[in-house]
């Protein structure tokens, strides 16, 4: 089997061709893809602990915590330890970040809008449960 003929190929390709564009398309805004995906899912009141936020980028906590450094100096973030877990530290937006999160929000909006005038109800619904599906079936895979 060539590789331009497995499902995960598709998958990735397609993906990294939405994080390029958004990259292209937040790069006047002075983040990136992975920053505006970020900022977006960081809850505004309750904060978000960094394993969540690790988990929402796909990444290990350890790893994100190069991102969370730079965010930090750049005034987007600000860091505090959980009043429930000290063990557990939380992220917060700062106003510049949530500047930042509006006009990341507004960029995702608009691709969204595009996409449903192109794809119809249907194709999409499909789409959604077969990546559904794909998912789950990745989870639950166990080599032979």
């Amino acid at each position: 089997m060539k590789h331009q003929e497995t499902i995960d190929y598709f998958v990735k390709i397609v993906w990294q061709t939405m994080a390029n564009r958004y990259n292209q398309l937040v790069t006047e805004f002075g983040i990136t893809q992975s920053i505006g995906y970020l900022l977006i899912n960081i809850d505004e009141k309750e904060g978000t602990t960094v394993s969540q936020a690790a988990s929402l980028l796909g990444l290990k906590s350890t790893s994100l915590s190069r991102m969370l450094s730079q965010l930090e100096k750049t005034g987007l973030i600000y860091r505090e330890s959980n009043q429930g877990d000290k063990r557990s530290v939380k992220i917060y937006l700062t106003d510049l970040g949530k500047e930042k999160r509006h006009l990341a929000r507004g960029v995702v909006k608009q691709f969204n809008n595009y996409l449903n005038k192109h794809i119809n109800e249907h194709d999409k619904e499909y789409l959604t449960q077969l990546l559904k599906k794909i998912n789950q079936l990745t989870i639950s895979y166990k080599p032979e």
